[in-house]
């Protein structure tokens, strides 16, 4: 939706418009129930977070100014609910939380825009990395690896990668500088991409 669109949401929301609330659940509601399991890792807690979005937004729409999207805006909400539930400090990023040492992986491997520059052997025998990832092992292989990175890096890697969020979207939403997002989606790449090659090393 259009700056002006949101704007106009916003309005016929906060005025009781039922219709109008029920449009941007639909719109925005599947965003924020990955993002809130992205958080938390109970389906439970999930659902409650989401709820208490949607009481908070109901709240706050009459507010709403436009500075971001609607959509930015009401995830911001689910990701300060989401904090309360779980009684842990995101605002600023510990240094655990740009990963471990030694899970790096060299950077000349990649292109700038985070791709292999030569992939694995698998994958250089003429299969692609979007028929690689239907595969139903390797789903579950990222979905692992990516429940098991730390909390924001999780996020950053989620939003980014999952969501096709934009970078200012994320470091709005989860408080970050820019060079803080950078890091962290680099991390959480790195670590998704030296998981699946030494899942292709092995199945090659």
């Amino acid at each position: 939706m259009t700056h002006a669109d949101d704007l106009a949401l916003a309005r016929r929301i906060a005025e009781g418009d039922e219709g109008a609330f029920l449009a941007m659940v639909e719109a925005v509601g599947p965003a924020l129930k990955r993002l809130a399991r992205s958080m938390v890792k109970n389906d439970a807690v999930a659902q409650e977070v989401v709820q208490e979005t949607w009481a908070g937004v109901l709240d706050g729409v009459a507010a709403f100014e436009g500075r971001s999207a609607l959509k930015t805006w009401a995830c911001r909400i689910l990701f300060n609910t989401a904090k309360k539930r779980t009684a842990r400090e995101a605002r600023s990023v510990p240094m655990s939380a740009l990963g471990e040492e030694g899970d790096e992986v060299d950077p000349a491997r990649f292109s700038a825009e985070g791709f292999w520059v030569a992939p694995p052997s698998p994958l250089g025998d003429g299969l692609s990395p979007e028929g690689l990832a239907m595969r139903k092992e390797v789903r579950e292989l990222v979905q692992r690896t990516l429940e098991e990175l730390p909390e924001v890096q999780r996020l950053v890697v989620t939003m980014r990668d999952v969501e096709g969020w934009d970078a200012e979207d994320v470091c709005n939403v989860l408080e970050l500088t820019e060079t803080n997002q950078r890091v962290l989606l680099h991390r959480g790449r790195s670590r998704l991409r030296a998981v699946l090659e030494r899942y292709l090393a092995g199945s090659s």
